[in-house]
């Protein structure tokens, strides 16, 4: 998968996205979080296309280059039905949902309010419980209520140098990101006022209510969940993924060394042989009931 020149676009109620896909079998839909694309999973795609089908959507984000329509809803309930609207548009059954950062809450909105289409459901490291967002990143869902206030926090990301600091991108991996990745991610945020009213929308959603009752509610998912985390992640708690693995029913949790939250960038080869491995067991049927 490349840097997005192989893209397809869908129409959905909410506005056109951008979508990757590649390999055939049973499909896996890769989610992203803020600020970034679905280039994210560029290096763990390839290494399962060859026995399943690959479908990774660039979600509106903040880093999405097709905006919204204006009445889109983008709180983390709308954001959960985007990604339903988006895997009926493909006709999309029996699907292992995968989701990182803040994608794993919307996710986790998924499976508890909109499973019909879900097989599994994997975890990396991401929002849970009462951290969404964790406390370093609050300040982004202040800012989004102070006009023009998320305008002038991004501006310093227009100094290229700036993006791999640990004021920016840095905490969030063990290597460096790549400069142009870094760049293709920041920069429709800074160039289209569209892009940075569907982000203001996003961030003046979030809520931990949402990741509260969806945590409670997993309680009676009844398909596997696995849940694959970086235990030095200096964000996303191991705490709360122990409690994830313990309170879901069919739930397991594996520990990726040497990686912090984009394990996608960091390991992306130990993540692709667990989700490979994952999907294999046969799982629960698609369809069901939301979880009450």
């Amino acid at each position: 998968m490349n840097d997005g020149t192989d893209q397809r676009t869908v129409e959905l109620p909410q506005g056109e996205i951008r979508y990757r896909d590649e390999g055939s079998g049973p499909p896996i839909v890769f989610v992203h979080g803020l600020l970034v694309d679905g280039t994210l999973w560029g290096g763990v795609t390839p290494r399962l296309a060859d026995r399943h089908r690959c479908i990774v959507p660039d979600l509106p984000l903040g880093s999405h280059r097709l905006p919204m329509r204006s009445d889109a809803d983008l709180s983390p309930s709308g954001l959960a039905r985007l990604v339903d609207d988006f895997m009926g548009a493909l006709d999309l059954d029996g699907v292992t949902l995968v989701g990182n950062d803040t994608g794993g809450a919307i996710t986790q909105l998924v499976a508890v309010d909109r499973p019909m289409r879900l097989a599994r459901l994997v975890l990396t490291p991401c929002d849970a419980y009462s951290d969404f967002f964790p406390p370093a990143f609050r300040p982004m869902q202040v800012a989004a209520r102070i006009p023009g206030a998320i305008t002038a926090m991004l501006q310093p990301m227009r100094a290229a140098a700036l993006r791999p600091s640990p004021v920016a991108y840095g905490l969030l991996t063990k290597r460096r990101i790549p400069d142009h990745l870094l760049a293709r991610w920041i920069e429709p945020a800074l160039r289209d006022p569209a892009v940075r009213r569907d982000l203001v929308k996003v961030l003046r959603g979030v809520s931990n209510r949402y990741t509260l009752d969806a945590a409670d509610r997993l309680r009676r998912f009844d398909k596997p969940v696995l849940i694959a985390w970086a235990p030095e992640d200096k964000f996303f708690k191991l705490a709360n993924a122990r409690r994830l693995a313990a309170e879901i029913p069919d739930a397991r949790l594996e520990l990726i060394a040497d990686s912090l939250t984009f394990v996608p960038l960091d390991q992306p080869q130990a993540l692709a042989d667990l989700i490979a491995e994952f999907v294999a067991v046969p799982g629960a049927a698609p369809g069901g009931s939301p979880p009450s």
